[in-house]
């Protein structure tokens, strides 16, 4: 498996593809409601993807929100799932976060992952909300200084 940081459009869009497949296509998100103000490459977020086998198959993106750095968008197509790349993905998300001085991270789980990112050390900060018709968790973990 790798990691890499997103630095052309060529890359990005290979995420846009991941995503689209995974919730516009699979979970039912409208088209609208997935792409967003954030999705470029001017630094408002980072985005990354993770090749299995050489072939990009997740994606995620962390975003500064107050003093937080903020998981979104985290996704893996549906045949590469079970292999430990949902864990790649937050990590690097984390270190990324960690890089740009964020103390804390926080992520909009669904619920049905709640378990996943618990054992990852996150922890549900909130009831049940809708987002985008799927329920969902805020979930916070404090990062641990290097």
């Amino acid at each position: 498996m790798k990691t890499k940081r997103l630095t052309i459009e060529e890359d990005l869009n290979k995420a846009f593809h991941i995503r689209k497949a995974v919730f516009v296509e699979e979970q039912g998100v409208p088209l609208a409601d997935e792409f967003d103000e954030f999705d470029n490459l001017n630094g408002q977020c980072e985005h990354i993807l993770v090749y299995y086998e050489e072939k990009p198959v997740g994606t995620g993106r962390v975003r500064w929100v107050d003093e937080f750095g903020k998981l979104e968008r985290i996704c893996i197509l549906d045949t590469y799932r079970k292999l430990g790349i949902g864990k790649v993905i937050i990590t690097a998300l984390e270190e990324i976060a960690q890089e740009r001085g964020a103390k804390k991270v926080k992520l909009h789980g669904q619920t049905q992952a709640e378990g996943f990112y618990k054992k990852l050390g996150y922890q549900t900060s909130s009831s049940v909300f809708i987002e985008d018709g799927i329920p969902h968790y805020l979930m916070t973990k404090e990062l641990l200084s290097r």
